[in-house]
């Protein structure tokens, strides 16, 4: 799994640990079309959790920008891949956290010539 300094922890770091790389390497393929760039290299999935009560799965997920026209599918795409590797159904929530650079994956904002 790549270094991140940004991702926050999320619930299932704690709760089912067992799920973190197989998601981290799910949501990898997930693209941003515009930039070029995974979700995860971008920092844009904020949480995922179990909820073992009625076998569910819950993501949040932010956009780089507010009115991204691409949120609807990379969206439904990050969930789908979700859903998949929890192999329960899964929903996701647009965060409404602002995004920020500093979200990004040690090394990859140099790319942009931010750090």
């Amino acid at each position: 799994m790549s270094n991140s300094k940004a991702r926050p922890k999320w619930q299932i770091d704690d709760t089912h640990p067992q799920y973190v790389t197989p998601l981290d390497q799910a949501f990898r393929q997930v693209i941003d079309p515009e930039i070029g760039l995974n979700i995860m290299q971008l920092g844009l999935v904020r949480d995922v959790r179990i909820n073992e009560e009625d076998n569910t799965a819950h993501m949040v997920m932010i956009m780089t920008t507010p009115f991204c026209p691409y949120a609807p599918a990379l969206l439904e795409a990050a969930r789908a891949r979700a859903e998949q590797v929890l192999e329960r159904p899964t929903t996701i929530e647009m965060g409404m956290e602002y995004w920020d650079p500093s979200y990004m994956e040690e090394g990859v904002g140099a790319d942009w010539g931010l750090f």
